[in-house]
């Protein structure tokens, strides 16, 4: 077989078209993560990606989107933008187990003043996850963050708000607080 300047050139042209940033998407423990996602008007690009696991067990894949790429937990939690924290779960997870690690997220980075003051808002996020109930293998949940508050999905399909502010400031803490749900994680959502 001959080797033509054709045959390089087209070599040459796949090769760039797969060098192109955003062209394809990165991909935690076999799961497929988007490199872009789109909030109400806004396109959020990936900050960074990993994978929740407890006890030797793969829990999801957490990716956070934000508006503008930023390594510190404070430029994310503390910007007035768009952000998304989208769960990918590797395993079947009842809605109390869902919810109660939310919770332990929140206990772990607030103290109880604090936490006095987000009570309502918590009960409120346990019932939309309660309503939830079972998440499974390959269910996708979505936490949109915004100045207003939070946003829940299960799948693509709104499950319930939260209003508040400092009430999605305060669950963003559960990834990227000083005690997160998952070091490895907050690493990696935070792309380094």
């Amino acid at each position: 077989m001959m080797i033509t300047s054709t045959s390089v050139r087209k070599a040459a042209l796949i090769a760039a078209l797969l060098a192109v940033p955003g062209l394809h998407a990165a991909e935690v423990a076999g799961v497929r993560v988007d490199d872009t996602v789109r909030v109400g008007s806004s396109d959020l690009v990936l900050n960074g990606a990993g994978l929740r696991s407890k006890f030797f067990f793969k829990v999801y894949v957490g990716a956070l989107y934000v508006s503008q790429k930023a390594t510190s937990s404070t430029a994310v939690y503390d910007s007035p933008q768009p952000r998304r924290m989208v769960m990918r779960m590797m395993r079947d997870l009842d809605s109390d187990s869902l919810n109660s690690a939310l919770d332990d997220g929140l206990k772990n980075n607030h103290s109880p003043a604090e936490l006095a003051e987000l009570k309502t808002q918590a009960d409120q996020l346990g019932a939309i996850m309660k309503g939830i109930g079972k998440a499974r293998e390959g269910d996708t949940i979505g936490i949109d963050f915004s100045g207003d508050g939070i946003a829940v999905s299960l799948n693509g399909e709104m499950r319930g708000k939260v209003a508040g502010a400092g009430f999605a400031k305060a669950l963003l803490k559960v990834w990227l607080g000083e005690k997160p749900v998952d070091a490895s994680l907050k690493k990696a959502l935070l792309g380094s």
